[in-house]
């Protein structure tokens, strides 16, 4: 037991997070927007890069370079919307979502024209555990990102539900065409919805590059288990897109258990775990499991 939690469900709750953040914003856009964002992934590589460079700069620790990656990112990301999105969003949203593809290659060019394409580490060397009453062993970086995701969720519930603009961002996602009546600036909730998404995904990225390392397909690899924790926490809903990161990661950990001396299933084959979630989902809970919008 001790050596499932220690080299499965921590590493499953670590793995987890980085997904609930990216998850979170494929939610809000598409609860407000109206659009699935397949440049998403491709953000969270943009803020690991971002933080990259204020470590080889400014000589930083990858966690103080957060708020560097935070700011570079939610400038791309507005300047993306206002670039390719908002013309579009009087057209026929396949318009939107096939332009967003468009933009998650040109970000991938640009990173590896500014970066290459070779893969990099935030930190070299080895790392001494955290020792927990002497009996669970937890990576220092796994304890930071798991904590971190946790203040990061209760940070959002609260921006969410205590303050106006997060009271205004519900009101859209639930009915943007009253929300408009009624006076609201969808234009300043729009700008704040990329705010929040861009930003959480530089977090996830700066994350995985702690994690593992920092290449240029680093988020379009987590494009598909971000969107499977999206719908499975139901479209829409922030708080439930976190929940559907941490059973999807989880989930993918705990299927490489060995059982009776082999493996539940191949840890090449971890991945899989995500689509088969999200089928089943689409089939049988298609508005997830906080009974969010559908697609």
């Amino acid at each position: 037991m001790i050596d499932f939690i220690n080299f499965y469900l921590i590493p499953g709750l670590t793995l987890g997070s980085i997904y609930a953040l990216g998850a979170v914003g494929i939610s809000m856009i598409f609860g407000i927007l109206r659009f699935a964002h397949f440049a998403h992934g491709d953000l969270m590589t943009v803020g690991a890069y971002a933080a990259l460079t204020a470590v080889w700069v400014l000589g930083i620790p990858a966690l103080a370079a957060i708020p560097i990656a935070i700011v570079f990112t939610c400038l791309v990301a507005l300047m993306a919307d206002r670039l390719f999105y908002k013309p579009l969003r009087d057209l026929p949203t396949i318009y939107t979502v096939i332009a967003s593809f468009g933009v998650a290659l040109m970000l991938r060019s640009l990173v590896q024209t500014f970066w290459g394409t070779d893969s990099e580490v935030y930190m070299t060397g080895f790392q001494k555990p955290v020792v927990l009453f002497d009996i669970f062993r937890v990576a220092t970086r796994h304890l930071q990102i798991i904590i971190a995701t946790a203040l990061l969720t209760l940070a959002l519930h609260l921006f969410l539900s205590r303050t106006q603009m997060g009271k205004s961002m519900r009101a859209v996602a639930d009915d943007p065409a009253l929300a408009s009546v009624a006076g609201l600036d969808t234009e300043r909730v729009i700008r704040w919805t990329w705010i929040i998404g861009a930003g959480l995904a530089a977090i996830a990225g700066v994350f995985v590059g702690l994690d593992t390392d920092v290449h240029t397909n680093l988020g379009w690899n987590l494009l598909l288990p971000m969107f499977a924790a999206a719908l499975l926490g139901g479209i829409g809903k922030p708080l439930g897109a976190i929940a559907g990161g941490l059973i999807i990661g989880v989930a993918e950990e705990i299927c490489t258990y060995p059982v009776f001396g082999e493996s539940l299933i191949s840890p090449s084959y971890k991945t899989a775990i995500a689509f088969v979630i999200m089928v089943l989902i689409l089939i049988f809970r298609p508005q997830g499991l906080f009974k969010g919008r559908l697609m």
